[in-house]
Protein backbone atom coordinates (compact mmCIF):
# COMPACT_ATOMS: atom_id res chain seq x y z
CA UNK A 1 0.00 0.00 0.00
CA UNK A 2 1.35 3.43 -0.82
CA UNK A 3 1.16 6.67 1.06
CA UNK A 4 -0.33 9.64 -0.78
CA UNK A 5 2.37 12.11 0.23
CA UNK A 6 3.43 14.66 -2.38
CA UNK A 7 6.44 13.65 -4.41
CA UNK A 8 6.54 9.99 -3.36
CA UNK A 9 7.15 7.49 -6.21
CA UNK A 10 4.09 5.55 -7.25
CA UNK A 11 1.61 8.19 -6.13
CA UNK A 12 -0.40 10.79 -7.97
CA UNK A 13 -0.40 14.38 -6.76
CA UNK A 14 -3.89 15.83 -6.83
CA UNK A 15 -4.62 19.55 -6.67
CA UNK A 16 -6.25 20.55 -3.39
CA UNK A 17 -9.82 21.72 -3.74
CA UNK A 18 -12.72 22.62 -1.52
CA UNK A 19 -15.52 20.18 -0.97
CA UNK A 20 -18.72 21.03 -2.81
CA UNK A 21 -21.13 22.10 -0.07
CA UNK A 22 -23.87 22.55 -2.64
CA UNK A 23 -23.35 19.15 -4.23
CA UNK A 24 -25.77 16.23 -3.93
CA UNK A 25 -26.58 15.12 -0.42
CA UNK A 26 -25.89 11.61 0.78
CA UNK A 27 -28.69 9.07 0.98
CA UNK A 28 -31.61 10.23 3.11
CA UNK A 29 -31.63 9.10 6.72
CA UNK A 30 -34.91 10.75 7.78
CA UNK A 31 -37.31 7.86 7.22
CA UNK A 32 -38.13 5.00 9.54
CA UNK A 33 -38.29 4.50 13.29
CA UNK A 34 -36.08 6.40 15.72
CA UNK A 35 -33.68 3.46 15.96
CA UNK A 36 -33.59 3.07 12.19
CA UNK A 37 -32.94 6.78 11.72
CA UNK A 38 -30.04 6.60 14.17
CA UNK A 39 -28.37 3.83 12.18
CA UNK A 40 -29.06 5.56 8.88
CA UNK A 41 -27.65 8.84 10.15
CA UNK A 42 -24.44 7.16 11.27
CA UNK A 43 -24.11 5.56 7.83
CA UNK A 44 -24.86 8.91 6.21
CA UNK A 45 -22.05 10.56 8.16
CA UNK A 46 -19.63 7.84 6.99
CA UNK A 47 -20.82 8.27 3.39
CA UNK A 48 -20.28 12.01 3.70
CA UNK A 49 -16.82 11.47 5.18
CA UNK A 50 -15.93 9.27 2.20
CA UNK A 51 -17.08 11.94 -0.23
CA UNK A 52 -15.23 14.72 1.60
CA UNK A 53 -11.96 12.78 1.90
CA UNK A 54 -12.25 11.84 -1.77
CA UNK A 55 -12.64 15.51 -2.69
CA UNK A 56 -10.17 17.27 -0.38
CA UNK A 57 -8.14 14.51 1.29
CA UNK A 58 -7.88 13.45 4.93
CA UNK A 59 -5.87 16.52 5.95
CA UNK A 60 -8.64 18.92 4.91
CA UNK A 61 -11.63 16.79 5.85
CA UNK A 62 -13.36 18.73 8.62
CA UNK A 63 -16.42 17.92 10.72
CA UNK A 64 -18.05 21.03 9.25
CA UNK A 65 -17.69 19.71 5.70
CA UNK A 66 -18.94 16.26 6.69
CA UNK A 67 -22.04 17.46 8.54
CA UNK A 68 -22.82 20.00 5.79
CA UNK A 69 -23.14 17.16 3.29
CA UNK A 70 -25.58 15.34 5.56
CA UNK A 71 -27.49 18.47 6.52
CA UNK A 72 -27.12 18.21 10.30
CA UNK A 73 -25.57 20.41 12.99
CA UNK A 74 -21.99 19.76 14.02
CA UNK A 75 -23.14 18.88 17.54
CA UNK A 76 -25.08 15.91 16.12
CA UNK A 77 -21.80 14.46 14.86
CA UNK A 78 -20.63 13.76 18.42
CA UNK A 79 -23.64 11.55 19.09
CA UNK A 80 -22.04 9.00 16.75
CA UNK A 81 -18.29 9.60 16.74
CA UNK A 82 -15.89 10.69 19.46
CA UNK A 83 -13.83 12.96 17.27
CA UNK A 84 -12.81 13.79 13.71
CA UNK A 85 -10.04 11.18 13.98
CA UNK A 86 -12.55 8.58 15.16
CA UNK A 87 -14.64 8.79 11.99
CA UNK A 88 -11.53 8.87 9.80
CA UNK A 89 -10.24 5.69 11.43
CA UNK A 90 -13.60 3.97 10.92
CA UNK A 91 -13.96 5.13 7.32
CA UNK A 92 -11.63 2.71 5.48
CA UNK A 93 -12.65 -0.45 7.41
CA UNK A 94 -16.31 0.36 6.74
CA UNK A 95 -15.72 0.85 3.03
CA UNK A 96 -13.49 -2.22 3.04
CA UNK A 97 -16.33 -4.39 4.33
CA UNK A 98 -18.56 -3.10 1.53
CA UNK A 99 -15.81 -3.86 -0.96
CA UNK A 100 -15.40 -7.42 0.35
CA UNK A 101 -19.17 -8.00 0.20
CA UNK A 102 -19.24 -6.78 -3.40
CA UNK A 103 -16.27 -8.95 -4.36
CA UNK A 104 -17.77 -12.01 -2.66
CA UNK A 105 -20.89 -11.58 -4.74
CA UNK A 106 -18.83 -11.22 -7.91
CA UNK A 107 -16.80 -14.36 -7.11
CA UNK A 108 -19.82 -16.66 -6.93
CA UNK A 109 -19.85 -19.40 -9.52
CA UNK A 110 -16.08 -19.74 -9.97
CA UNK A 111 -15.17 -23.40 -10.46
CA UNK A 112 -11.51 -23.14 -9.39
CA UNK A 113 -9.03 -20.63 -8.03
CA UNK A 114 -8.20 -19.11 -11.42
CA UNK A 115 -11.83 -18.43 -12.23
CA UNK A 116 -12.48 -17.09 -8.74
CA UNK A 117 -9.41 -14.84 -8.86
CA UNK A 118 -10.48 -13.30 -12.16
CA UNK A 119 -13.93 -12.60 -10.74
CA UNK A 120 -12.38 -11.11 -7.60
CA UNK A 121 -10.00 -8.95 -9.62
CA UNK A 122 -12.73 -7.63 -11.89
CA UNK A 123 -15.00 -7.23 -8.87
CA UNK A 124 -12.45 -4.99 -7.16
CA UNK A 125 -12.33 -2.67 -10.15
CA UNK A 126 -16.10 -2.67 -10.60
CA UNK A 127 -16.30 -1.59 -6.96
CA UNK A 128 -13.97 1.32 -7.74
CA UNK A 129 -16.45 2.41 -10.39
CA UNK A 130 -19.18 2.46 -7.74
CA UNK A 131 -16.93 4.07 -5.11
CA UNK A 132 -14.48 6.29 -7.03
CA UNK A 133 -13.12 7.84 -3.82
CA UNK A 134 -11.97 4.48 -2.44
CA UNK A 135 -8.47 4.55 -3.92
CA UNK A 136 -7.64 7.94 -2.46
CA UNK A 137 -9.10 6.96 0.91
CA UNK A 138 -7.01 3.77 0.87
CA UNK A 139 -3.75 5.38 -0.22
CA UNK A 140 -3.90 8.28 2.25
CA UNK A 141 -5.10 6.20 5.20
CA UNK A 142 -1.66 4.85 6.09
CA UNK A 143 -0.53 8.38 6.96
CA UNK A 144 -3.74 10.01 8.22
CA UNK A 145 -5.77 7.13 9.65
CA UNK A 146 -3.23 4.44 10.60
CA UNK A 147 -5.57 2.62 12.99
CA UNK A 148 -8.19 2.21 10.30
CA UNK A 149 -5.58 1.34 7.68
CA UNK A 150 -4.14 -1.46 9.83
CA UNK A 151 -7.59 -2.87 10.57
CA UNK A 152 -8.55 -2.83 6.90
CA UNK A 153 -5.24 -4.36 5.80
CA UNK A 154 -5.53 -7.22 8.30
CA UNK A 155 -9.17 -7.88 7.43
CA UNK A 156 -8.64 -8.02 3.67
CA UNK A 157 -5.44 -10.07 3.78
CA UNK A 158 -6.93 -12.56 6.26
CA UNK A 159 -9.97 -13.24 4.08
CA UNK A 160 -7.91 -13.43 0.90
CA UNK A 161 -5.49 -15.86 2.54
CA UNK A 162 -8.43 -18.01 3.62
CA UNK A 163 -9.37 -18.39 -0.05
CA UNK A 164 -5.85 -19.62 -0.87
CA UNK A 165 -5.82 -22.09 2.02
CA UNK A 166 -9.20 -23.48 0.96
CA UNK A 167 -8.00 -23.84 -2.63
CA UNK A 168 -4.85 -25.64 -1.45
CA UNK A 169 -6.93 -28.11 0.55
CA UNK A 170 -8.84 -28.84 -2.67
CA UNK A 171 -5.59 -29.79 -4.42
CA UNK A 172 -4.54 -26.52 -6.00
CA UNK A 173 -1.08 -24.92 -5.59
CA UNK A 174 0.79 -28.22 -5.04
CA UNK A 175 4.12 -26.44 -5.57
CA UNK A 176 3.50 -23.78 -2.90
CA UNK A 177 3.81 -24.08 0.87
CA UNK A 178 1.46 -22.31 3.28
CA UNK A 179 4.15 -19.72 4.00
CA UNK A 180 4.67 -19.07 0.31
CA UNK A 181 0.95 -18.57 -0.26
CA UNK A 182 0.95 -15.75 2.28
CA UNK A 183 3.66 -14.03 0.21
CA UNK A 184 1.54 -14.48 -2.93
CA UNK A 185 -1.46 -12.87 -1.22
CA UNK A 186 0.47 -9.69 -0.49
CA UNK A 187 1.97 -9.64 -3.99
CA UNK A 188 -1.50 -9.72 -5.55
CA UNK A 189 -2.95 -7.15 -3.14
CA UNK A 190 -0.10 -4.79 -3.95
CA UNK A 191 -0.60 -5.41 -7.67
CA UNK A 192 -4.24 -4.32 -7.50
CA UNK A 193 -3.37 -1.17 -5.61
CA UNK A 194 -0.73 -0.09 -8.10
CA UNK A 195 -2.80 -1.08 -11.14
CA UNK A 196 -5.60 1.11 -9.80
CA UNK A 197 -3.17 4.01 -9.40
CA UNK A 198 -1.78 3.57 -12.90
CA UNK A 199 -4.81 2.67 -14.99
CA UNK A 200 -7.85 3.90 -13.07
CA UNK A 201 -6.75 6.89 -11.00
CA UNK A 202 -4.30 8.35 -13.50
CA UNK A 203 -4.16 11.86 -14.84
CA UNK A 204 -7.10 11.24 -17.17
CA UNK A 205 -9.25 10.20 -14.21
CA UNK A 206 -10.54 7.01 -15.83
CA UNK A 207 -12.93 4.86 -13.82
CA UNK A 208 -12.89 1.67 -15.92
CA UNK A 209 -9.91 -0.68 -16.03
CA UNK A 210 -8.81 -1.36 -19.64
CA UNK A 211 -9.62 -4.92 -20.69
CA UNK A 212 -6.06 -5.63 -21.81
CA UNK A 213 -4.82 -4.85 -18.28
CA UNK A 214 -7.21 -7.40 -16.78
CA UNK A 215 -6.09 -10.00 -19.33
CA UNK A 216 -2.42 -9.31 -18.59
CA UNK A 217 -3.04 -9.73 -14.86
CA UNK A 218 -4.77 -13.06 -15.43
CA UNK A 219 -1.97 -14.19 -17.76
CA UNK A 220 0.40 -13.66 -14.85
CA UNK A 221 -1.91 -15.46 -12.42
CA UNK A 222 -2.33 -18.50 -14.67
CA UNK A 223 1.35 -19.01 -15.46
CA UNK A 224 3.07 -17.32 -12.54
CA UNK A 225 1.12 -18.96 -9.72
CA UNK A 226 1.25 -22.48 -11.08
CA UNK A 227 4.96 -22.59 -10.29
CA UNK A 228 5.64 -25.07 -13.11
CA UNK A 229 6.30 -24.72 -16.85
CA UNK A 230 3.28 -24.73 -19.21
CA UNK A 231 1.89 -28.28 -19.78
CA UNK A 232 3.13 -28.29 -23.38
CA UNK A 233 6.71 -28.29 -22.04
CA UNK A 234 6.27 -30.05 -18.70
CA UNK A 235 4.65 -33.09 -20.30
CA UNK A 236 7.60 -33.78 -22.65
CA UNK A 237 10.01 -36.35 -21.12
CA UNK A 238 13.60 -35.21 -20.67
CA UNK A 239 15.01 -37.86 -23.10
CA UNK A 240 12.72 -36.62 -25.88
CA UNK A 241 13.78 -33.03 -25.21
CA UNK A 242 17.43 -34.12 -25.67
CA UNK A 243 16.54 -35.95 -28.89
CA UNK A 244 14.87 -32.81 -30.26
CA UNK A 245 17.93 -30.72 -29.39
CA UNK A 246 20.25 -33.20 -31.16
CA UNK A 247 18.02 -33.17 -34.23
CA UNK A 248 18.18 -29.36 -34.38
CA UNK A 249 21.96 -29.39 -34.02
CA UNK A 250 22.45 -32.01 -36.77
CA UNK A 251 20.15 -30.04 -39.07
Amino acid sequence: MTSHKKGMPGTIDRPARKADRNGPKVKSWRRGSRLEKSGLLRDALLQAAAAVVGEVGYANASIALITAKVGVAQGTFYNYFDSRQDILDKLLPTLGEKMLAHIKQCAKGGANYTEIEERIFRGFFSFLEKAPHFSRILNEAESFAPVGHKRHFENVSRKYLHLFHRSKLEGEFPNYSEEELEVVVFILLAARSYLALRYVDGTQQKNTLPEWVAKTYMKFVRYGLEGVPPPSQASIPANKMKTKKKAKLSA
